[in-house]
């Protein structure tokens, strides 16, 4: 099955359905068709989009995320799919009666599979990990030592060298290309749970009541390094962002379909997260241990 992302952010337009086809009608430029059921992800960022309902249930039906985002065109809202998994309330009643240890320990095999692939993204790019490697078996369970915090600390200043970087959602720097990468890749994550018939709410770490996506917030951390090495790059390249220019949304969106090595076999990063989904629901229901997670990822689009 062919996963895309579409992206309509720099024309208006009116999306509706027509014999299982998305037809992108742009006015004066025309109209185009997309099957429905290759969409894994719809970002509406252009503030003149209007969209059917009938595209709505259909984007659902075969299990498709639709986000829509605000004035900055940053990604603000998520529409998932309600019901994707045969024995999903099975499977939701498991992850609501987890354990705090089993909770702790998965989180600590997360934490470590982020770390790995951030020293990853520094050796690739700046020809040391700055001692991250040292760090993956420094966590342990529940990362009580908040490992991760340490980790981050040298990350970014590594990975964004000559800058006193800080990560602020608010800035507008380079914070404005990671939160959209991020927002993108956490509505991949949060379709993948859903398919696997997990709740997105109902997190190992993450618990903030005013936070809907917390498991999705959880899962997606092992992920996070494809954003920041293919942001890393733009910036090499283009200098710090003063805009949030098209090219920029367009070279995220294309490492995000690029590939992971999971199992020794390289596969797209959609269907690596949605067989970390599915090992976490088994893990949660007591039949595995651990979480199927990348090895690695890196960009290398279809």
């Amino acid at each position: 099955m062919q996963h895309r992302i579409l992206d309509i952010s720099e024309s208006g337009a009116r999306l509706s359905l027509r014999h299982r086809q998305l037809v992108i009608d742009r006015y004066e430029a025309g109209a185009q068709t997309v099957p429905i059921a290759e969409l894994a992800v719809v970002v509406l960022a252009h503030p003149q989009v209007s969209i059917t309902q009938p595209v709505l249930a259909a984007l659902a039906e075969h299990g498709g995320v639709l986000i829509a985002c605000d004035g900055r065109r940053l990604p603000t809202g998520m529409y998932l799919p309600l019901q994707s998994h045969y024995v999903q309330t099975e499977r939701m009643a498991a992850q609501a009666a987890a354990s705090a240890p089993l909770r702790k320990r998965l989180w600590r095999q997360i934490v470590r599979a982020k770390i790995r692939a951030q020293a990853d993204v520094l050796t690739e790019l700046r020809g040391t990990d700055a001692g991250l490697a040292a760090l993956v078996p420094k966590v342990r369970s529940g990362d009580t030592g908040n490992v991760e915090a340490q980790a981050a600390r040298r990350y970014w200043s590594v990975l964004f060298p000559g800058i006193d970087f800080r990560r602020d959602a608010d800035a507008p720097d380079q914070n404005q290309l990671l939160n959209y990468g991020y927002a993108v890749l956490r509505a991949i994550v949060a379709r993948a749970i859903c398919a696997a018939g997990l709740h997105p709410s109902l997190g190992l770490h993450h618990h903030n009541r005013y936070n809907a996506f917390c498991l999705a917030d959880d899962l997606l951390e092992p992920f996070r390094p494809v954003v920041d090495r293919i942001v890393a790059q733009y910036v090499d390249r283009e200098g710090r962002p003063a805009d949030f220019e098209p090219s920029a949304r367009r070279e995220i969106l294309t490492a995000l379909t690029g590939r992971c090595l999971l199992k020794g076999e390289a596969r797209s990063l959609f269907e690596t997260a949605a067989v970390a989904a599915n090992s976490l629901a088994e893990a949660l229901q007591g039949r595995r241990r651990l979480i199927d997670l990348p090895e690695q990822v890196w960009y290398a689009p279809y």
